[in-house]
């Protein structure tokens, strides 16, 4: 029987650890916390129609156009709790359909772009749903209903 040598261990258990730390590092570095990204000082509320909702983790993406007073529309993009806790909290598909028209309050991005952290979700018959990540340092997430 052929043993390998220490040396060809030691390889391969280098590149196990490598290949190891690699496929962590990507899910660790697109996980963060609410103050990295978004400024408290910041709240803004979106009145617009849903173009799409993208259920994908660690957090679900609401896209919608928001009117402007000069006609003109803005996409904006709203960060929310992951997939799973939307759907405990009362989500569905059918909730948050192209083409419905919502008000959102949340936390605009602090460089400034188009991109907002969603607190509430108001729908046209006024029900709320809450869509935003506790523990996350947001501004009230202590007392987010987390749901069943």
């Amino acid at each position: 029987m052929n043993a390998l040598p220490v040396r060809a261990w030691r390889r391969l258990g280098a590149a196990g650890c490598a290949s190891l730390l690699l496929s962590v590092a990507p899910s660790a570095a697109a996980h963060h916390s609410f103050s990295a990204e978004f400024d408290p000082d910041a709240p803004v509320t979106l009145t617009g129609t849903i173009t799409r909702m993208e259920w994908i983790n660690p957090h679900a993406w609401l896209h919608i156009d928001v009117r402007n007073e000069d006609g003109t529309t803005t996409a904006w993009m709203i960060e929310s709790a992951t997939p799973n806790t939307l759907f405990r909290r009362g989500f569905t598909r059918d909730s948050v359909r192209a083409g419905t028209e919502i008000t959102v309050h949340g936390y605009q991005a602090r460089n400034g772009a188009n991109r907002a952290n969603g607190r509430d979700l108001i729908l046209s018959d006024g029900s709320r749903l809450f869509m935003g990540s506790r523990g996350t340092g947001a501004p009230g997430d202590e007392s987010a209903d987390e749901g069943p």
